[in-house]
């Protein structure tokens, strides 16, 4: 594999991981917000929407904090199992999955909520378990919107910078992912080399733009 494709093909391992990481929690976590009420929601949304509002430099920060080394997860991980996150491909991973986050859930969560009420409830009273109503009942009938997030998420994690430089590191043949390349080669005055990192990022970019825009619930009711 040459130097210049290991990055994009890096880039796109790390953010398929990022969403089959992601995605389970995040449809949970949307659907929690969308059907339920409760003391905390307001907290839990500010939560939710914090990787992505906050630099995504002071993101990688508190992964180094709480995942590093000395942190108390990172630190206990690497005591019981001999496990290191930080300056590793899973920690690209990890930093790609929580800034991927928010986009799940919160664009998942209005194509729920426009799931009429009475149908979850046809399914409750036929016996199914809410984790069968949400797959048999909810899933197909939010799925362009659902789908549209997991498509977002992907590419959130695609683009991811700050935090995976912070927790991950620019370690060739490692951790070297597309952003951190671009930023390596503008700054060696390669722009050969830049730009063709740039062009894959803005078609990736615009690829998930025009999916999503095709998958967003259309008017007039669900489909």
């Amino acid at each position: 594999m040459s130097e210049e494709a290991f990055p994009i093909l890096l880039s796109l391992r790390t953010a398929v991981l990022a969403l089959l990481i992601v995605a389970p929690p995040g449809l949970a976590l949307a659907w929690i917000q969308a059907r339920t009420t409760y003391r905390l929601k307001g907290l839990v949304d500010a939560a939710v929407l914090l990787p992505l509002v906050l630099p995504p430099s002071v993101v990688g920060y508190f992964l180094v904090v709480t995942l590093g080394r000395q942190g108390p997860i990172g630190g206990l991980l690497e005591r019981a199992f001999d496990m290191r996150l930080v300056f590793t491909p899973t920690a690209a991973v990890i930093a790609a999955a929580v800034v991927a986050l928010p986009l799940v859930v919160k664009t998942a969560q209005p194509a729920i909520e426009a799931v009429p009420r009475e149908l979850e409830h046809v399914g409750r009273s036929l016996g199914l378990s809410p984790a069968r109503v949400f797959l048999r009942v909810t899933l197909p009938s939010a799925w362009r919107g659902i789908v549209a997030a997991l498509v977002l998420g992907f590419a959130r994690g695609l683009g991811e910078f700050g935090a995976t430089l912070m927790f991950a590191g620019h370690i060739p043949g490692e951790t070297n992912t597309m952003p951190l390349e671009l930023y390596v080669a503008y700054q060696a005055g390669d722009d050969r080399l830049a730009l063709l990192y740039v062009v894959v990022l803005t078609a990736a970019s615009l690829l998930v733009v025009l999916a999503a825009g095709r998958l967003a619930p259309r008017s007039g009711g669900l489909r």
